[in-house]
């Protein structure tokens, strides 16, 4: 079916796409995080309101999340190269991947804290509780099911973009589908690659979800 070395390949495909996919995520939440509870605690309606923080953090993030992707990260060239010094590889594909998803992360952490119980928080302001006690203390770990759910979802994105990724140069298994399956016309190549992608996609879904379920104190 395949040429010799595929299944090395394959192997190396998969290898790759989960660095690529877990280092992002790692760094997207390093950042994303801290801007979502930003978001959620200056909101007008949050612990600490400032409207103009708000709303310019708001713009920029959202001007982030409308740019597609492959744009994204051509765009962004220039900017990788000074970071890693490179433009090709798995590891240049990371700086484009944590730029494209820190903004979906932001959102999807600002939705969960939002979430939260009103009740929970006007409880904890009235015993004196300090806004920095409050987001570690009662807006975080309320959050954590929700906040799990949405990292099982973000880290699905962000294999997709990965995927994306190798029609200019990126590593891993989309790499693979373009190179073997696209330009080169090996239909069963483009396919296993294609499953592979559906299989990791699908355990990384499972596994989140799981987490959640078993951190959420309801459903117990």
């Amino acid at each position: 079916m395949f040429e010799q070395g595929i299944y090395e390949l394959l192997g190396e495909g998969i290898v790759e796409t989960l660095y690529m996919t877990i280092v992002s995520t790692a760094f997207a939440y390093i950042f994303g995080l801290p801007l979502g509870v930003l978001l959620c605690v200056t909101d007008k309606d949050g612990i600490f309101p400032i409207p103009i923080i708000n709303k310019v953090l708001g713009f920029i993030i959202n001007l982030l999340r409308s740019v597609p992707f492959l744009i994204l990260l051509v765009f962004i060239l220039p900017f990788t190269r000074m970071i890693v010094g490179t433009t090709i590889g798995s590891t240049a594909t990371i700086v484009p991947l944590v730029v494209a998803s820190t903004p979906f992360v932001a959102r999807m952490v600002e939705s969960s804290l939002k979430e939260v119980d009103s009740g929970v928080i006007e409880a904890a302001q009235s015993m004196g509780s300090s806004v920095f006690k409050i987001i570690y203390k009662v807006l975080i770990p309320e959050a954590k099911p929700s906040l799990l759910m949405g990292a099982a979802i973000a880290i699905t994105t962000i294999l997709g973009y990965s995927a994306m990724a190798g029609f200019v140069g990126g590593g891993g298994l989309g790499a693979i589908a373009v190179n073997y399956g696209y330009y080169r016309y090996q239909q069963d190549v483009m396919t296993v690659t294609v499953l592979l992608l559906v299989i990791v996609v699908q355990i990384f879904q499972e596994v989140g979800t799981r987490i959640a379920r078993l951190s959420d104190r309801r459903a117990k």
